[in-house]
């Protein structure tokens, strides 16, 4: 029988295959009591395990193949960080100890007790890192209960698609090899490193299908629609060649893209606009540069911070901040300054976790708050501005009192090193990250106080229209081209081109081929995306005329509502 399951697509395409089940350890593991002259043997079973499992991870890095996604490296290098955090090499041989208990089960109590702490976290990229420690935890008790935790598949020549309830970065390099050609999961969501790897991959998926793993059939016939988060189970032979039709005009349509790389990013009626990219890793400018990439318009700081006891010196900061603007040989750097919560800096910073962390002491906050670090971190930034085009971006700024707090404190640490005599560029842009819709109303008050604005649409979306992306009960309802959005984002554009202050995004709509044209017309004149995307956003640019554009756009402005979608189909369709 043929059926469809929805999920959230996150890595656009098709594949056409067959489905390839994988379990969990999870669901094998005994409880059994062990007499108390065996702890000991439980606490060596246990050690040998961690320590096996940190062998699969070094193999697995050797594994990573010459030219693969900078993610990858990232994504071993953080499970190997879990593996080592006591709370997991270390707290089950307590519980081993007073349960008198298997080795298996001790573990997988103490990651129950993890995962417990990671549902409180309201922020999307934080309380997705819970899916890494389960992955984590996965390999350990595969290695306990006596699995190979490499998978192979029989009959090579056949395409694969995984199901699974969730899967791991490090699976994603064990089946490089094995015409691997799309992963559908029950659980995660948009940030996931399961969806990031896709992305970079160009790898089609879909997340969050819920029951996927019980619906489907090992060998069962499956097409994975990632671009509108569609599986149909067992199509009929019609189906399967449409789909297949489609696929040959999508990898047309892919070649046709490498063409692109080269030339400029410049409209049909001659307007050049800026390509840069957004980066969470020092590892990810190879790709922005084989992309076209023009500089760097997001520099997430956080990875600097994540996954240690101890905060990165001054030091450590400059020389990852100078290393970046020498590798882009002039071309912009904009470092955002750490955009980090108080559910992730309790060791750090003693700050108690709140009720809602996502509207809580974060970001800009947080950096005034903690002001030893906020100094370390600008200290860094001043020192490697000598270096290359180095632009600061603060995030998540709401209130004028906030503004004027932050903006002083950036001068007291140029008064600092211009007393110790120390250079750096006293000319430095400065710029604010608009996400907040109090931010975006009230830009008129403040945008004298800086140089340049960049929206952060993901958040901007998420908090004028009170839907949470990663739950998907509600991300039907995530819409980055709903009235208020597109009212809002106009406002911003409006104030900057008056006040003569560039406005860039840099949020997910400026990724999304289908909401270019739109921005363009908008007044939108320098984007910022995953570098996965630079190419068909170049493609949509230089295939626009942005003076037919924008009396359409107007009409969106001003018209109603209800008009929007006709409107934005006709955009496209100039």
């Amino acid at each position: 029988m043929s059926f469809t399951i929805h999920g959230v697509g996150i890595s656009d395409g098709i594949a056409i295959g067959k489905a390839h089940l994988i379990s969990h350890a999870f669901s094998d593991i005994a409880h059994y009591e062990v007499d108390a002259s065996q702890i000991d043997n439980e606490h060596k079973r246990f050690n040998r395990a961690i320590n096996r499992a940190q062998e699969e991870i070094t193999a697995l890095e050797g594994q990573i193949p010459e030219g693969a996604p900078s993610e990858f490296q990232g994504f071993i290098d953080l499970h190997r960080l879990i593996l080592n955090d006591p709370m997991l090499s270390q707290s089950p041989k307590d519980q081993i100890t007073r349960l008198k208990c298997n080795a298996e089960w001790a573990l997988k109590l103490q990651v129950e007790k993890l995962l417990e702490q990671f549902l409180q976290i309201k922020n999307n990229y934080l309380r997705d890192r819970k899916n890494d420690i389960t992955q984590v935890v996965e390999r350990v008790l595969r290695i306990l209960i006596g699995e190979s935790h490499k998978t192979t598949f029989n009959g090579k020549n056949e395409n694969i698609i995984i199901v699974a309830h969730d899967i791991s970065p490090a699976e994603v390099v064990e089946f490089k090899d094995q015409n691997v050609s799309s992963f559908i999961t029950d659980v995660g969501g948009t940030t996931s490193h399961t969806a990031i790897i896709a992305r970079s991959l160009n790898v089609p998926s879909i997340v969050a299908l819920h029951n996927a793993r019980q619906l489907i059939r090992e060998g069962d016939v499956l097409i994975i629609d990632g671009t509108n988060g569609v599986v149909l189970i067992s199509p009929s032979e019609d189906v399967i060649e449409e789909f297949k039709y489609r696929q040959q005009i999508a990898h047309k349509k892919w070649e046709n893209l490498k063409k692109v790389r080269k030339k400029d990013s410049t409209t049909k009626d001659g307007v050049k606009i800026n390509l840069l990219a957004n980066i969470e890793l020092p590892g990810d400018m190879d790709q922005a540069k084989q992309n076209g990439a023009e500089g760097i318009g997001l520099y997430r700081t956080e990875f600097l911070y994540l996954g240690r006891k101890n905060l990165p010196s001054e030091e450590e900061q400059f020389l990852n901040y100078q290393k970046a603007a020498l590798e882009l040989d002039g071309d912009p750097l904009v470092i955002r300054t750490f955009d980090l919560g108080s559910d992730k800096h309790t060791e750090q910073t003693n700050h108690p976790t709140g009720p809602n962390p996502a509207l809580g002491l974060r970001a800009i906050r947080l950096c005034l708050v903690e002001q030893r670090m906020f100094r370390d971190q600008l200290r860094a930034i001043f020192r490697a501005s000598n270096y290359g085009n180095i632009k600061i971006l603060i995030p998540m700024v709401s209130a004028i009192q906030e503004i004027t707090q932050t903006l002083r404190f950036i001068q007291s640490i140029k008064s600092e090193l211009i007393d110790q005599e120390i250079s750096f560029n006293r000319n430095i842009a400065i710029g604010a990250m608009i996400e907040v819709p109090a931010a975006a109303i009230a830009l008129q008050f403040f945008v004298e106080s800086f140089d340049f604005f960049s929206v952060g649409t993901n958040d901007l979306i998420q908090y004028t229209l009170a839907i949470d992306r990663s739950d998907d009960t509600v991300a039907h309802l995530y819409n980055p081209h709903h009235p208020a959005i597109i009212l809002l984002l106009n406002k911003i554009i409006q104030t900057g081109e008056k006040n003569k202050k560039p406005v860039s995004i840099c949020g997910e709509m400026a990724g999304d081929p289908r909401l270019i044209r739109l921005l363009l017309g908008l007044g939108i004149r320098s984007f910022s995306m995953h570098p996965a995307n630079l190419l068909q956003v170049k493609d949509a640019i230089i295939s626009s005329d942005i003076s037919k554009i924008t009396p359409w756009v107007d009409k969106i402005t001003k018209g109603k509502p209800e008009d929007y979608e006709k409107i934005l189909d006709k955009i496209n369709q100039i």
